[in-house]
Formats: C-alpha cells, structure tokens, sequence
C-alpha cells in the first residue's frame, strides 16, 4: 500500500469515526435526559435573557451543579432544549474554565497564577497541593476527591496568594493554611475563609468630619473673605486720597 492510500484510508476511517460519534451524540433528546427540574431552571433562563442563546452559559452551570460536570450528552440535551447549535455550545463550555468538560473530583482546587500571585509565595502553594494531594494540574486525586487546575485570576490580587475550592476563596496562603484545608475537607468540612480587615480601610471617628463643622468652617472662610475685600477697598480709597 502506497504512503498516499494509506493517508487516505485513514482520513476516511477517521472521518467514518467521526460521524458515527455524531449519530450518537447529536440527536439527544432533552426531555429524556435532562430531570424536569433541569429543564424548568433552564427554561426560567431563557424568559428573563433576550435570546435562547444567550442562556447557553446558564444552561450549562444549572446542569453541572446537578451532574458535576458537562458529558457529550449533556450538552447535546442542552442544545436539544435551546435549539442552538451544539458547535456553539461548546464554544462557550471550553471558552470558561469553570465549566468542567471531563470528569472532575468532588472539590475543585482552582490555583490563581496571575503575577501577584506568582510574586507571592505561588509556587510554594502549587508544590503544597501536588504532594500533598499527589497530583499534577488537570489530573484528579486517586480517592476521587480533589481535581487541580490553573486559573489566570481570582480576582484576590491584594491577599495573594489565592485559591478558589468549590467556589470558596481562600487568601494569603500559607503552605501550612493549605494542608488545613485539605484536611478539612477529607473530614468532610469546608472550612471557613478567613476575613482580613485592612487598617487603611477602617476610617477613624475622628477623622469624619461632622456636618456642622463642616458648614462652619465655610462661614468662617467666606467672612475672611469678605473682611479681605473690604480691607482692599479701604486701602485703595485712602492711597487715591493721598494722590
């Protein structure tokens, strides 16, 4: 067999397998696979959005809290349900890193590597989590529990650094702060953040100025103001006088 004939048979063969995963998948139908729960919130969805499309991304949410996350049938379902193309779909579902596309852990460790992150004792956390959990980034701990995965920003960049757990953030991080929390949650706790109050973001009593002094401190200004300009008068007056 020639290298063109064998290149061609296997486009063919992968273009046959391609189709049939198509046949499969393609042709899911909502009403048998998503629960009339799923398919009331999505629907809801729809009413309060300008276009069925534009429920895509809440469509996928609601079933990934139900299922953990987004199966080829479950997003077939959903482009069944909001009649979009499931092309499209998938669009929004790889384009979002919080939408899950293979089976993830039951806790999701999203690790923020954004630069103030990175400055701040980042690495020290990332190498916690890989030993302590045995895993690398887009793999799932062997007990099912932890999944771990990159993340561009938390949004945390103040209190770097920081990582986000099913949905709960957690900030300046300590390699020691992370292993508590990991046992945490083996234990089957989801520990509280901790709320860190900034001194600059308290203001002091006596630095708010009253209302009343507020409005006194202007009538005292515009007074000397006033005596000011009178002074100037006089002064002018009296030196036409002396000419």
């Amino acid at each position: 067999m020639s290298l063109t004939t064998l290149i061609q048979t296997k486009q063919s063969s992968s273009r046959t397998m391609v189709d049939e995963q198509r046949i499969d998948c393609q042709f899911v139908d909502h009403r048998s696979y998503l629960t009339e729960q799923e398919i009331t919130d999505i629907e809801h969805e729809t009413t309060i959005l300008e276009t069925r499309e534009a429920a895509g991304i809440e469509a996928l949410k609601i079933v990934q809290h139900n299922r953990g996350w987004i199966s080829d049938e479950s997003l077939y379902a959903i482009s069944d349900l909001l009649q979009i193309p499931a092309a499209t779909l998938e669009g929004v579902a790889t384009f979002y890193n919080l939408i899950y596309r293979q089976k993830v852990g039951k806790h999701v460790i999203h690790v923020c590597d954004s630069i103030s992150c990175y400055l701040t004792s980042y690495q020290e956390i990332l190498d916690t989590l890989k030993t302590t959990l045995n895993i690398e980034y887009g793999q799932t701990s062997d007990d099912g529990m932890f999944t771990l995965i990159s993340n561009a920003c938390l949004g945390g960049c103040d209190k770097a650094p920081t990582i986000m757990v099913s949905g709960v953030h957690y900030q300046q991080l300590t390699p020691g702060k992370v292993i508590d929390i990991i046992h945490s949650l083996k234990q089957g706790k989801q520990p509280e953040p901790e709320h860190i109050a900034e001194a600059e973001d308290i203001a002091e009593p006596e630095d708010i100025a009253e209302p009343e002094t507020i409005a006194a401190q202007d009538n005292l200004a515009d007074q000397n103001s006033t005596i000011e300009q009178e002074n100037g008068s006089e002064q002018k007056k009296k030196g036409e006088r002396d000419v």
